[in-house]
């Protein structure tokens, strides 16, 4: 359905895949990776938010490299600089804002890895208003969010029940946070879940019950709120 595209990103250029709705316009997503990469799975699902009208985006973070080997995954994710991927997300809402296809607001999503990255989207971005992270998974001392960028803004987070749901240290953090920042903060657990949950690509933790719980709760809350 998308393509492979070029975008500018505070200086320099980035990659990503950018997926069109079939009605030609809509509200703009940033669609963000799990520490695999930017992988089938990722590609996929920015399709589906094509195929829910809105104009989707998702940035190759770690520039071309890619793993299918959770060691691997895990040196890709440690090796992320914080700065540049900032830079490459806040470059990716600025390229959506400004393309014509986008009538409406700018929203970020993002799973595993790129759940937390979601999150913290919407402190270095002031384009995007809501985010959604799916089983956030990346420590916010790595990030230094700057929590009070999320006045006015809304997140919503999936929490699996293996992560220890959303009495989990790291989301109560989050959501203290945004709500003292002024941002609403919506909270799910799923029941009964693993981590990754929505990846199909992967049997062994797929719930399809859940995912598609999750997946619906998201689009409306992003066609809510973009």
């Amino acid at each position: 359905m998308g393509e492979m595209v070029d975008y500018p990103s505070n200086g320099g250029t980035s990659e990503g895949y950018l997926a069109l709705p079939k009605s030609g316009s809509g509200p703009a997503v940033i669609v963000i990776q799990e520490w695999w990469g930017l992988v089938p799975h990722i590609i996929s699902l920015a399709d589906r938010f094509a195929e829910a009208g809105f104009v989707a985006l998702a940035p190759d973070l770690y520039h071309g490299a890619h793993t299918t080997e959770p060691d691997e995954a895990g040196k890709l994710m440690m090796g992320l600089a914080m700065d540049q991927a900032a830079k490459d997300i806040a470059g990716a809402a600025s390229y959506l804002a400004g393309r014509p296809e986008t009538t409406g607001g700018v929203g970020a999503v993002g799973f595993c890895m790129g759940g937390s990255l979601a999150l913290w989207s919407a402190t270095v971005s002031d384009e995007i208003t809501a985010a959604v992270g799916f089983y956030p998974a990346l420590p916010w001392e790595r990030m230094a969010p700057q929590w009070s960028n999320y006045q006015g803004k809304t997140a919503m987070i999936h929490c699996s029940e293996e992560d220890g749901t959303s009495a989990a240290p790291g989301i109560k953090t989050a959501r203290v946070a945004i709500e003292e920042a002024g941002g609403t903060c919506i909270v799910h657990d799923y029941p009964g879940t693993h981590h990754a949950f929505v990846n199909d690509d992967r049997p062994e933790v797929y719930n399809a019950s859940a995912a598609a719980s999750a997946w619906a709760r998201t689009v409306e809350l992003l066609r809510t709120k973009l």
